[in-house]
């Protein structure tokens, strides 16, 4: 992202030495290189690109455009429908393709229509953790190393940073761990005394039912849990089926609307994975989020609000640009060409003496074309010397604007 906005900024500054935009172009392409296998939000990114920024729809030999940053631009309206932009059917490979957004693209997907547009997100859809939750889901966020969500079948959410997940044999997790300041929520509120100041060390907790019992715990009427020996001032020792223990002093514990515990606290509790501890009465409370299985996981947190999450503004600022005397000056020209337009009102021996300030260069064909604009309908010599100045800079760099640019106008 740095890099990218780098290359943006100088980019946009007149002033800034070509060399300089060749090494942040090379540094962008030696991240790109090594960043590896892109996250699933870098897939969505690129997935967004193709398609609402950059979309071409109907026939790979005669498409039509629909991406709003094309539509944007006419020169690169007109350059991605021609032959020197690959035109690809569109698929869930789309979700692959990294993209450069300082130059003209290179390649293009096409869809045959926006149903199988709408099949392809889908397809995608289908492979993100937020639909499959589950080991993989958790791994998508330890992998990132920032903030994440998990949600269990029982509703509750846990968010914070995902550094460990443990799993069976079956590659079902059964458990999970944050390190760092943890917020438990439900139905994407935080749970009262369970935000990040609290849970400030991070948060464990074992997922899946107890070892020789049918009901999952979540699902247990008050009856059940009596049975089972599991409510408030009793010492209880959980065995779960895939090997976590916890063994301590139940204080209290919460359900959802619907009536499923979500929230069990204990006290004096030691928590195990065979004969690794996972937490100890020193640590203090341990609160165990309840739920058979992970639903989902997903980038952010579930109470963004509660959670006050900061971000720091990007080091680099926009650069401001110092214009020389003589691009001023330029600037003011412009001005004039635009107050005659806006007011209705043009001066032939202005506009003259405009355009013979600027006629021995092409840089300036844009104001030449906007004189060119005002005089269009009139019959003149200077109608007749700007057209000949820009039919004679429309072979050169700036051939294909200055067309088109006749072209509306004409």
């Amino acid at each position: 992202y740095e890099a990218i906005r780098h290359l943006s900024i100088i980019k946009e500054n007149p002033n800034t030495p070509e060399q300089d935009i060749l090494e942040a172009e090379k540094e962008i392409e030696k991240i790109t290189a090594t960043m590896g296998e892109p996250s699933e939000m870098a897939k969505i990114r690129n997935l967004h690109w193709w398609t609402v920024e950059y979309g071409l729809i109907g026939s790979l030999e005669s498409p039509k455009i629909y991406g709003a940053g094309l539509l944007s631009s006419i020169g690169e309206s007109k350059w991605c429908l021609s032959n020197n932009v690959t035109k690809l059917p569109y698929s869930i490979k789309a979700a692959n393709m990294a993209f450069d957004i300082t130059k003209p693209q290179p390649q293009l997907y096409v869809t045959p229509d926006f149903a199988h547009l709408s099949l392809v997100l889908e397809e995608f859809a289908d492979t993100m953790a937020l639909r499959n939750g589950g080991l993989k889901g958790i791994e998508k966020l330890i992998d990132s190393n920032d903030l994440g969500t998990i949600e269990l079948n029982t509703g509750i959410q846990i968010s914070g940073n995902f550094t460990r997940v443990i799993d069976d044999e079956n590659y079902r997790a059964i458990y999970y761990q944050t390190t760092g300041p943890t917020a438990l929520a439900y139905k994407n509120k935080q749970l009262i005394g369970h935000g990040k100041e609290y849970h400030a060390d991070g948060f464990g907790s074992p997922i899946g039912k107890l070892k020789g019992i049918n009901i999952a715990i979540e699902n247990m009427s008050p009856t059940d849990l009596e049975a089972y020996g599991i409510y408030e001032g009793k010492q209880v020792t959980l065995n779960f089926k895939r090997g976590i223990t916890v063994t301590g002093e139940i204080i209290t514990g919460k359900r959802n609307l619907q009536g499923k515990i979500i929230l069990i606290s204990f006290k004096n509790c030691t928590v195990k994975y065979g004969d690794e501890i996972l937490f100890q009465p020193e640590w203090g409370i341990y609160d165990m989020a309840v739920g058979a299985n992970i639903t989902s996981a997903y980038s952010g947190i579930a109470d963004p609000d509660s959670y006050k999450l900061t971000y720091e503004a990007p080091k680099e600022k926009t650069h401001k640009i110092v214009y020389s005397s003589k691009q001023i000056a330029i600037h003011k020209l412009y001005q004039q060409v635009r107050d005659m337009r806006e007011n209705n009102t043009i001066n032939i021996t202005e506009l003259n003496a405009i355009f013979d300030k600027i006629n021995s260069s092409d840089k300036e064909w844009l104001l030449a074309l906007e004189i060119y604009e005002l005089v269009s309908d009139l019959d003149n010599s200077l109608k007749t010397n700007i057209f000949n100045f820009l039919n004679q800079n429309s072979k050169g760099k700036y051939g294909n604007l200055i067309n088109d640019g006749l072209e509306l106008i004409n």
